[in-house]
């Protein structure tokens, strides 16, 4: 079967859900610090805000796929698309601490797409073609997490500017909700165009619809016969879906449960490595390392082009490598990535050599911060228990930046590099590698549910490790914390080389008999 032109042009719109999806995960990165001075957060209501579209993701990940089994792939898209729109406009206009997790959460609803969108495309796929296809879903992703922090970037320039029509759009005083605000364009453009879609064949036939299904077939593949391949999609699916409890039972029966567990160490590996941490708290991560604030906005930006360039190389090597090798070397490069951080980290100390060097208007903070003057302190935790000793939590948040700055020494590019490499490493393996896996592995009457399942548990993993990242970084410090993150890679690494079998190549069909072998 040869890939058609249309095929790849309805994949590029279904995925342009991961855009959304990158953009709205990682904008939250250049303004939760400014929501946290403005609403006086805790840490802990600082990762519930930066988690709570997670949260609404676990819900998306357990719905998504037995919605999009009864109702078709195309509604819930679509409803997905409306309810990133409505998160981005209320997040902007939300005047607490109460209302902005509100929003977020509801914005989480619509990551269902990460779901959803590479179920989609696997559908309407040629199987030479599919592993590169689905990855255009984690390219826009990826995208979507580039566009978001120059957006932050540029916003927080602006900002600082001084030029009289910034301070009259209010971009001095509301920088956070301007940098929320403006996922509304990106959203309303993605509502318009998945009403030209149509929907997905495999759903078609699995629906007892096959004059719709041959009508999709012959524009997605010109040169195939529509009634061979209904013919193909029917034979391993001789009934109706049955209801999603049975089909959920059906899922942890033995000839399916090789695919579950590979799906589970998968969705588990994905994010319990800190691939979100990295994301959501990149500014905050590179403040750690005593370079400021702008030019920790800056440094974000390198995420976003590394992620995109090896998530590029990734769509290149994935139908000529393989799914396994892929996930191999980048599962061994997060973990030496990891270990670079970690050492980094812990080879830091800091001392404020001299009050009046730091660079804040406020004299009267310089001047309660004087006790700590000459003092050095061995690691990043002890340093800021004094701070808090002499500065509440908001001051803290919001001159943390420059008070790190002047207070450490390390080397801020050995964690540029490991952040660097992390990021290269999961582009370039779990980012793609996991969706297109997870499309390909469980029955086709089966594969909503089973991405349901494993969506869930993923964005349950995530969620937690979203939600602890700003208590850990205050209690056990960065280099621990990397640390941790290595170490899981580790396990993921020994549980992916014992467990996971080449799908590369084969129809779906194919591969449903021979996971069920």
């Amino acid at each position: 079967m040869i890939q058609s032109s249309y095929a790849f042009r309805l994949a590029i719109i279904v995925s342009l859900g991961g855009f959304l999806f990158g953009f709205d995960a990682s904008v939250i990165s250049g303004a939760i610090n400014f929501i946290g001075a403005d609403f006086n957060l805790t840490d802990w209501q600082l990762g519930l805000v930066v988690g709570a579209p997670t949260l609404g993701g676990i819900i998306a990940g357990a719905c998504s796929g037995p919605l999009s089994d009864r109702f078709g792939r195309k509604p819930v898209l679509l409803l997905i698309a409306i309810l990133y729109t409505i998160s981005a406009a209320f997040s902007a206009l939300a005047p607490d601490y109460f209302t902005i997790s509100l929003a977020r959460f509801i914005g989480g609803l619509g990551f269902g797409a990460l779901s959803l969108a590479p179920i989609y495309i696997a559908e309407i796929s040629p199987p030479a073609q599919r592993g590169r296809m689905v990855s255009i879903n984690q390219l826009n992703i990826v995208l979507g997490f580039s566009a978001a922090y120059f957006a932050n970037y540029f916003i927080l320039q602006l900002a600082n500017s001084g030029a009289q029509w910034t301070q009259s759009l209010g971009l001095d005083q509301h920088t956070w909700r301007w940098m929320l605000g403006i996922e509304v364009v990106p959203a309303t453009i993605y509502v318009f165009m998945l009403i030209l879609i149509p929907e997905s064949p495999r759903w078609l036939v699995l629906n007892s619809k096959p004059a719709k299904a041959r009508t999709v077939i012959a524009k997605l593949l010109p040169n195939a016969d529509p009634d061979a391949e209904v013919s193909a999609i029917g034979a391993t699916n001789h009934t109706k879906l049955e209801p999603f409890f049975q089909r959920l039972k059906q899922l942890f029966k033995p000839n399916v449960r090789l695919a579950l567990v590979v799906g589970v160490v998968l969705g588990i590996a994905q994010q319990i490595t800190g691939v979100n941490v990295i994301y959501f708290y990149a500014p905050t991560i590179f403040e750690q390392t005593g370079i400021g604030t702008n030019a920790a906005f800056a440094q974000a930006i390198w995420i976003g082009v590394t992620n995109v360039v090896f998530t590029i190389i990734a769509m290149v090597l994935i139908e000529r490598l393989g799914r396994r090798p892929l996930l191999i070397v980048g599962l061994a490069g997060v973990m030496i990535s990891m270990a670079i951080c970690t050492y980094g980290f812990k080879q830091a100390t800091y001392v404020i050599d001299d009050v009046a060097a730091i660079e804040v208007s406020d004299t009267e903070l310089r001047d309660r911060l004087q006790p700590l003057e000459g003092l050095t302190y061995n690691d990043d935790v002890a340093f800021k228990i004094a701070l808090r000793n002499h500065l509440s939590e908001t001051e803290l948040r919001m001159h943390q930046g420059q008070i790190i700055a002047a207070a450490t020494n390390m080397n801020p590019y050995l964690i540029l590099i490991g952040i660097l490499g992390f990021v290269a490493s999961f582009a370039v393996s779990l980012g793609p590698v996991m969706w297109v896996l997870l499309s390909e592995i469980f029955p086709n009457h089966l594969r909503g549910v089973g991405m349901a399942f494993v969506g869930m548990l993923n964005s349950a993993v995530s969620y937690g490790v979203q939600v602890v990242f700003p208590w850990q970084l205050s209690h056990y410090g960065s280099a621990i914390t990397f640390f941790i993150y290595g170490f899981f890679a580790l396990i993921g690494l020994v549980l992916v080389y014992w467990l996971l079998p080449e799908t590369k190549g084969k129809t779906l069909e194919q591969l449903e008999t021979e996971f069920k072998r």
